[in-house]
């Protein structure tokens, strides 16, 4: 299936209908009008998806044992891009799935058996990325709408945390309280953009153009509308794709989700991709309307769906639909979004919440793994290596850094350790 799925979204990033890399996104109008080249684009996809495959997607599927849509599917956006001819991109694609299903065991393999065992080690990262996870819709609260709203959802989500952890303790803690987090800001934006709209209107102003006029926007936005929905039954077989990959619990579409599924929380994991999609809908909608690219997983719906179907044919009729509704509804989708920029405002505002609350309990996490598998020294290289990567520019893009650093600190360590210099602190 990884396989096959490897090769299928290779096909499609050749065909430059979809991309899983946002960034990558608003280069494709330049190449799919053919102002651009392929190597070109090449180039910005590897530059700006390769700290993302090393340094984030191989280190969670090995300490996790969950595969993850950094390993799977920014090599794949690579790779097709890469191919110049149609044939070769899923063969390209397939390769690299072959290589992940048969490397990644045989990489966990020979790291256990080493004297300081890091993958065990990393296993710490999985507390601090779990729970300040959960913070993020409080910070996205108060970068928006300020401190004491921030403050408040602050509040209220500790409490919920705190009442999960007594009366449920079977359930992931933050689950409710990121709910309840997501729904404030989402309700706080609609409020806003819903009385501006009525000062606007009591004031006089109006949305229209003037007649005859034509919106460039609307026109370049009606036009990739109209590729995407070419290639729908293209995109329905991927979307049954992605949807049955999540069904069979070997994959994870974030960095809390991935541990969540290795520790069998499934609907825990649900809820936690649900709301980060509200944080991806917007970004996602826009470049694919300003670009004619889609996203490889679509909306991200597919994820929290697949986890939740009882078998991989449901999944895969699910996954189509999903994104077959997903395809038809972009025009519409962007027009709403138009008209709420204040939802718009809160979709940036939780990306952004989202990437600090994650780079800190990975920087956080893997100084715990330094801890637990070199003591002092364990923290001096591994911190170190960090801190060097700062110094340097960041040559690892900084989510990635702490967990390369950890690897890398590993290595050290069992060299160290066979020249005599080094005692594991398990022995």
């Amino acid at each position: 299936m990884v396989i096959a799925l490897c090769a299928l979204t290779a096909y499609i990033s050749h065909m430059a209908l979809a991309v899983f890399n946002d960034g990558v996104r608003p280069f494709m109008l330049d190449f799919i009008q053919k102002r651009t080249t392929r190597s070109a684009t090449t180039a910005v996809s590897f530059g700006l998806s390769a700290g993302f495959i090393f340094g984030l997607g191989a280190p969670m599927a090995l300490v996790s044992g969950v595969l993850n849509p950094w390993l799977l599917f920014l090599p794949t956006d690579i790779l097709g891009l890469l191919s110049p001819k149609k044939w070769l991109a899923p063969l390209l694609g397939a390769g690299w799935g072959a290589v992940v299903v048969y490397g990644l065991g045989g990489a966990n393999d020979l790291a256990k058996k080493l004297p300081v065992d890091f993958l065990d080690a990393m296993q710490q990262m999985s507390t601090p990325i779990l729970f300040l996870f959960a913070l993020f819709p409080v910070l996205a609260v108060t970068k928006q709408f300020g401190r004491l709203r921030g403050g408040i959802v602050g509040v209220i989500e500790l409490a919920l945390v705190v009442m999960t952890m007594k009366l449920w303790p079977t359930v992931f803690p933050g689950a409710i309280a990121m709910a309840v987090g997501v729904l404030a800001l989402i309700g706080f934006a609609i409020d806003k953009d819903l009385k501006q709209r009525r000062a606007d209107k009591a004031a006089g102003v109006s949305y229209e153009l003037p007649e005859g006029v034509e919106d460039p926007m609307a026109s370049l936005f009606s036009a990739s509308a109209a590729r995407l929905r070419r290639y729908l039954p293209l995109f329905m077989v991927l979307g049954a794709g992605v949807c049955v990959l999540a069904q069979m619990k070997i994959f994870g579409g974030g960095e809390a989700t991935s541990f969540l599924i290795a520790k069998g929380q499934y609907a825990e994991a649900a809820q936690v991709d649900f709301y980060r999609v509200f944080g991806f809908i917007p970004l996602i909608a826009t470049t694919a309307l300003a670009s004619g690219a889609y996203g490889i997983a679509g909306f991200t719906l597919a994820y929290p769906i697949g986890y939740l179907m009882p078998n991989p044919f449901l999944a895969a009729l699910a996954g189509a639909a999903v994104f077959a509704l997903e395809v038809l509804a972009l025009s519409y989708i962007g027009k709403a979004l138009g008209k709420l920029p204040s939802v718009r405002d809160s979709s940036e505002h939780l990306r952004s919440a989202i990437s600090e609350a994650l780079g800190l309990a990975i920087l956080f996490g893997s100084l715990m793994a330094a801890n637990a598998m070199g003591g002092g020294l364990g923290i001096l290289i591994c911190g170190g290596l960090y801190l060097m990567n700062e110094a340097m520019g960041r040559p690892v893009v900084k989510m990635a850094a702490a967990p390369v650093a950890v690897i890398i600190g590993g290595i050290v360590l069992n060299l160290l350790y066979w020249m005599n210099l080094f005692t594991p602190i398990k022995g």
